[in-house]
């Protein structure tokens, strides 16, 4: 395995680690200085990672993870002060705005970087830009964001009480809703991980068994595929997001349930499209970017949803909490090991005929379609979380009532009796 392929997942696992921890901070002390040092820390670690030489690689894999540790603090946490200064559409569109910026940031990131290295002639400097951009952005947010009540924006106002860890989980487990569309989202975490590593060098075997591209016999292959995908996942990231905010305010005009069930149409309908990929693939690349956009754009579509379910079912004292371990559990269900199992099916239904160029073509392609069936159990979810979305948005909106109109409402630890 090439050295560049363990920085993914340092990333990845760090990342996830230390999500919960993020959450345990973010519901319980200052927001948007936890939110600026995490930018800070990444940003700097990047920068000083960009002067370590070949030399010292494993410095440069830890600089990785410490980089995952920086970016999950603000991954966690920002979402929940957007939803204390918003609420109902207003909120569904910034949480969208919020999303959009991981396609944009991400095509962004390759156009400045690539640009950088090649002005440069050196691709440290790729590394370079990046942390500018993220203190600047620090600074501003430390400056210039409000740091808002918790429940502030939420029917019976800003919440006084405090709950312990303990009940925290507890809660967040008896959540239905909760647990329904973090399962789902970790089914669009398994796909699109599995996809960002193994599509690009399916359609490149189909390429090869088309006779449209040579066999490749080194161990890195100059592919235009990674970057035609690459750039399709941003601009199906835009629009997923975008469709996702209309399709939702639409919706909610004729059923209380439109969120969780737009989230699983989405979901559903990417499956038929992803499926289709393996079909056309061998005979038209052209036809399998086709479902690739389509496929994405759907499943991308319910990625602010997602996170607006989860506004309205946890109640504000315990949505940091509630952010992180949904990342935890997308990425440790999702894109922490989908690609490696992937690749193990791919290999061994290989072995019968390893030097068959056809074979190559189509193991890959089997072991893919595993994802449509991960993202159909996903839509599954997604509808689980449409039975108990009402009664869990009530359970909520009754607790920050009761704790608003009780004249007995101090900074306190709840006992676990108390944990809903």
């Amino acid at each position: 395995m090439h050295s560049l392929c363990f920085l993914p997942p340092v990333f990845i696992c760090s990342f996830m680690v230390a999500a919960p921890i993020f959450g345990y901070l973010g519901d319980r002390f200052n927001r948007k200085v936890i939110l600026s040092c995490g930018i800070f820390f990444w940003s700097i670690v990047t920068l000083s990672s960009s002067f370590i030489s070949k030399e010292y690689y494993w410095l440069f894999v830890l600089s990785r993870g410490l980089v995952g540790i920086g970016e999950s603090s603000y991954s966690s946490i920002s979402p929940t002060i957007i939803g204390d200064l918003f609420t109902n559409n207003s909120r569904t569109m910034m949480l969208s705005i919020f999303y959009l910026a991981i396609p944009l940031g991400s095509g962004l990131g390759y156009i400045l970087g690539s640009g950088a290295k090649e002005a440069a002639g050196d691709w440290h400097w790729a590394l370079r830009v990046s942390p500018l951009l993220g203190i600047t952005a620090g600074a501003l947010i430390l400056l210039f964001v409000p740091e808002p009540k918790r429940g502030s924006a939420d029917q019976g106002g800003r919440v006084k009480a405090r709950s312990s860890w303990c009940c925290d989980m507890k809660a967040l487990a008896k959540n239905r809703s909760y647990v329904c569309s973090s399962l789902a989202s970790a089914a669009v975490s398994f796909a699109t991980g599995a996809f960002g590593m193994w599509i690009p060098l399916y359609l490149y075997r189909a390429q090869v068994v088309q006779k449209t591209a040579e066999v490749c016999s080194k161990d890195i292959c100059s592919s235009k595929d990674s970057l035609i995908f690459g750039a399709i996942t941003v601009v199906t990231g835009l629009l997923g997001v975008a469709i996702g905010l209309a399709a939702t305010r639409l919706c909610r005009q004729r059923t209380e349930r439109a969120d969780p069930l737009v989230c699983a149409v989405s979901m559903l309908g990417s499956a038929i499209f992803i499926c289709l990929i393996f079909v056309v693939a061998k005979k038209s690349i052209v036809g399998a970017y086709v479902c690739i956009f389509i496929g994405e754009t759907l499943l991308f579509l319910n990625w602010a949803i997602t996170a607006d379910i989860l506004m309205f079912v946890v109640i504000p004292t315990r949505r940091a909490t509630a952010v992180a371990f949904q990342s935890f559990t997308s990425h440790l269900l999702g894109d922490a090991g989908s690609p490696y199992l992937i690749g193990l099916i791919s290999d061994a239904l290989q072995q019968s005929y390893a030097t068959s160029v056809l074979w190559q073509f189509l193991s890959l392609g089997y072991a893919l379609m595993l994802c449509p069936f991960v993202i159909v159990l996903g839509g599954m979810f997604f509808l689980a979380t449409a039975l108990f979305f009402l009664d869990d948005r009530e359970k909520m909106l009754g607790y920050l009532v009761s704790r608003a109109t009780s004249p007995l409402a101090p900074l306190v630890i709840e006992p676990q009796s108390h944990c809903i």
